[in-house]
């Protein structure tokens, strides 16, 4: 079993920016794919980005490509997200999320294990 525990949310400034941490243990994960998810007020949960277990390959969202990097140190069983350029509509829960499959495809299509969530809120 793999516990996940996010932190770094906050309250920024459009144009800001925040770095999330999820700290896992349990086990280690570096064998796994990580990732983050985000859900906004009235919407569903939607996918960001992934990284796969040697954090050689990176996937995201189109929405936040070229603004959000996803990395992991696997001596620390720690995967982060750096949010730079923060908008309005970045506002929402974010969830790290980790697959038993290594690859960035594996997370996007099935994810074991979920954080409890931190809040990111952008005012504009």
């Amino acid at each position: 079993q793999v516990q996940l525990v996010e932190s770094g949310g906050g309250l920024v400034q459009a144009g800001g920016s925040l770095r999330l941490a999820c700290a896992a243990s349990g086990r280690t994960i570096s064998s796994y794919a990580m990732g983050w998810f985000r859900q906004a007020p009235g919407n569903e949960r939607e996918f960001v980005a992934a990284i796969n277990w040697s954090g050689t390959s990176t996937y995201y969202t189109d929405s936040v490509k070229g603004r959000f990097t996803i990395s992991r140190d696997n001596g620390k069983n720690t995967v982060y997200f750096e949010m730079n350029s923060l908008k309005p509509e970045d506002t929402a829960v974010y969830y790290c999320a980790a697959s038993v499959l290594p690859t960035v495809q594996a997370l996007r299509a099935q994810v074991r294990y979920w954080g409890q969530g931190t809040q990111v809120t952008v005012s504009s």
